[in-house]
C-alpha cells in the first residue's frame, strides 16, 4: 500500500499548519467535555454524530460541487466500506475518550494519545512503507522510551490508554488510505452512523433519560456545539493527513495530549508525580531531534535523505515536510 502524501511542498506546509491546529483544538476538548460530565456517554457521542453532520451538510452547500463528492463518495461501495469501518473506529475512541474525561482520567486518556504517534510511526513504516532517517529513528527510539515509562509508572494496565490509541491509529491509517474528501468524507461517515444516534437520541427523550430539555441551560449549549467541537478538529485531521507523512502526522500529535495532560493536572488537579517530567524530558527531546533533522534535510536539499532510492519504480515522491 503506498502512501497518498501530497507532491506539492506547498500543500505539505498547510497540511503540517493544518495538524498543528488540529491537534492544539483537540488538545483543549478537555475543558469542553468535563462539564457535561453528567450526562451519559452514549447520549454525548450521539450528539456528535447528529450536530456534525448537521454541520458537514451546511459547510457542502457553500462548496461548489460539494453535494456531487459526497454522492460520489456514496456511490461507491468501496469508499462506503472503509469509511463505515473509519465511522465505527471514529465513534469507539470518542466514547473512550468521553467516558475517560468525564470521570476523571484526563492524565490516562493523554497518555494514550501519546502511544498513538508510535502506532502512526509502525503503520506508517509497515504498512504504508514509508522511510526514514537513522536520526529519525533514534528520535523515535527515544520517544518510544518516554511513552514507556509512562505505561510502567500507571501500576496496572492502561486500558483507557490503549484502546485510544489503537482506535485512533486505526483511523488515522483509515483516512490517509481514503481518497474521500476531508469535508465529504467525514460526511459520509457520519450520515452512516446518523440513524443509529437518531434513533438512540429519540429512545432516550421518549423514556425521560435525555438531556435536552431536562438540564440548564449552558449544558444544553454546550451539547448542541458538539457539531463544531467535533467537526472542526476533524476536518483539519484529514485535510493534514492526504498532505503530510504518517509519520510525520503521528510526532506532531504529541501536541494534543501535552496541552491535555496540562488542563488535566493544572486545572483539574489529577495527580502528576515528579518521575513523569522524565517521561516528558524523553518525548521532547525525541521531538527536537526530529524537527532538527528535518530542518537539517530540508537545507542541505536531501529531503527524504536518500529515502527515494530505496522505494520501487513507480512510488510516489514524500512530501518534503516530514
Amino acid at each position: 500500500m503506498r502512501s497518498t502524501s501530497s507532491d506539492s511542498p506547498a500543500e505539505a506546509r498547510s497540511g503540517a499548519v493544518a495538524a498543528a491546529v488540529c491537534y492544539f483544538l483537540w488538545g483543549l476538548v478537555p475543558l469542553y467535555w468535563k462539564p457535561l460530565a453528567a450526562v451519559d456517554p452514549v447520549e454525548l457521542i450521539a450528539h456528535r454524530h447528529v450536530w456534525s453532520l448537521v454541520l458537514l451538510l451546511l459547510l457542502l452547500l457553500g462548496i461548489e460541487g460539494g453535494y456531487r463528492e459526497l454522492g460520489g463518495a456514496l456511490g461507491s461501495p468501496r469508499t462506503v466500506a472503509r469509511l463505515l469501518l473509519s465511522a465505527v473506529l471514529l465513534t469507539a475512541n470518542w466514547l473512550v475518550y468521553v467516558w475517560g474525561v468525564s470521570t476523571g482520567h484526563i492524565v490516562e486518556t493523554s497518555l494514550g494519545y501519546f502511544l498513538v504517534p508510535l502506532v502512526n510511526v509502525a503503520a506508517g513504516r509497515f504498512v504504508l512503507h514509508e522511510h526514514l532517517r537513522r536520526v529519525q529513528w533514534a528520535a523515535i527510539g527515544i520517544a518510544a522510551t518516554g511513552v514507556g515509562l509512562m505505561v510502567l509508572q500507571t501500576g496496572r494496565p492502561p486500558w483507557i490508554a490503549l484502546l485510544i490509541a489503537g482506535t485512533w491509529g486505526a483511523y488515522s491509517l483509515l483516512r490517509k488510505q481514503s481518497r474521500a474528501g476531508a469535508i465529504s468524507g467525514l460526511a459520509v461517515e457520519t450520515l452512516l452512523l446518523a440513524p443509529l444516534a437518531v434513533g438512540y437520541l429519540w429512545w432516550r427523550h421518549r423514556t425521560g433519560l435525555g438531556a435536552l430539555g431536562r438540564v440548564d441551560a449552558v449544558t444544553q449549549v454546550l451539547i448542541l456545539s458538539a457539531g463544531v467541537v467535533t467537526a472542526v478538529p476533524l476536518m483539519l485531521f484529514a485535510y493534514a493527513a492526504r498532505r503530510i507523512r504518517l509519520t510525520t502526522l503521528g510526532l506532531l500529535q504529541y501536541l494534543a495530549p501535552t496541552v491535555q495532560l496540562a488542563i488535566g493536572v493544572g486545572v483539574y488537579h489529577e495527580p502528576f508525580p515528579r518521575s513523569r517530567m522524565v517521561c516528558f524530558a524523553f518525548i521532547w527531546g525525541a521531538l527536537a531531534l526530529y524537527t532538527a533533522d528535518n530542518l537539517l534535510a530540508q537545507r542541505t536539499g536531501a529531503g527524504d535523505g536518500g529515502a527515494s532510492s530505496r522505494r520501487g519504480p513507480g512510488h510516489r515522491r514524500e512530501d518534503t515536510v516530514e
